[in-house]
């Protein structure tokens, strides 16, 4: 997963951010569900600049943000300061969290793990189960192939496409998935919402799901609530 070199650069510029501050209403609109499921401690995976860490935060949960990106950390982390919000964030691989087995009761993936093969993908999903509590929910986003950049540039893997001339993050790998793709992709979760929607321009397609953590698995010894999640180093 390479595409936060790209990523990096942007956050580092105000111009770069610029369009990157609000939540996405999706993220707003399932705060209730999160409560009504009693969600407390929530990983935000590749958070970027930290427009649903705050939201969350804000809202009273428990955050911990990751995400590849040095710059993006650092001004998380200079945020949450000056706004006195407290939360966790750390520079870390999301195919290797640095978390503790069964410490979050969610895992917010917004934008983010598309950015990999399917092999890529079964890596974070491998960790993503791990740091969820039996039950946890997992949010998060992935490309439709009724997205209007589905097949352009060099199929580099099944479905995963780069390309070479792209002057933004296309020039790092993509995953495009339809609904039978998602169940495939998404196994030991349950998929409990599913819906495609556009980002902006006219043919962005993107699933917008939640699953559930399907069955407790043997590394789930959870971590019990009010305990402190590792931080990365």
């Amino acid at each position: 997963m390479t595409a936060h070199l790209y990523w990096d650069r942007m956050w580092r510029t105000r111009q770069g951010r610029s369009g990157w501050v609000a939540p996405h209403p999706w993220v707003v609109d399932t705060v209730h569900r999160l409560r009504d499921r009693g969600v407390r401690d929530v990983l935000d995976l590749g958070c970027g600049i930290g427009r649903h860490t705050f939201l969350l935060a804000e809202e009273g949960f428990a955050v911990h943000a990751i995400d590849r990106s040095p710059a993006a950390v650092e001004f998380v982390r200079g945020e949450a300061a000056d706004r006195r919000v407290p939360l966790v964030a750390d520079v870390a691989d999301i195919t290797s969290l640095p978390c503790a087995t069964g410490a979050f009761d969610l895992v917010l993936a917004f934008n983010v793990v598309y950015h990999a093969d399917e092999d890529g993908l079964a890596r974070v999903l491998g960790e993503v189960r791990r740091v969820l509590r039996p039950g946890g929910l997992y949010q998060a986003t992935m490309l439709s192939k009724r997205n209007a950049q589905y097949g352009r540039g060099v199929e580099v893997a099944a479905n995963t496409f780069v390309q070479p001339r792209a002057t933004d993050d296309k020039v790092h790998p993509h995953l495009y998935a339809d609904a039978a793709d998602l169940v495939r992709l998404h196994r030991g979760f349950r998929l409990l919402d599913a819906f495609e929607a556009e980002h902006g321009e006219a043919g962005s397609y993107h699933w917008h799901c939640l699953f559930e953590v399907e069955r407790a698995t043997p590394w789930h010894r959870s971590t019990p609530r009010g305990g402190t999640h590792e931080q990365g180093r």
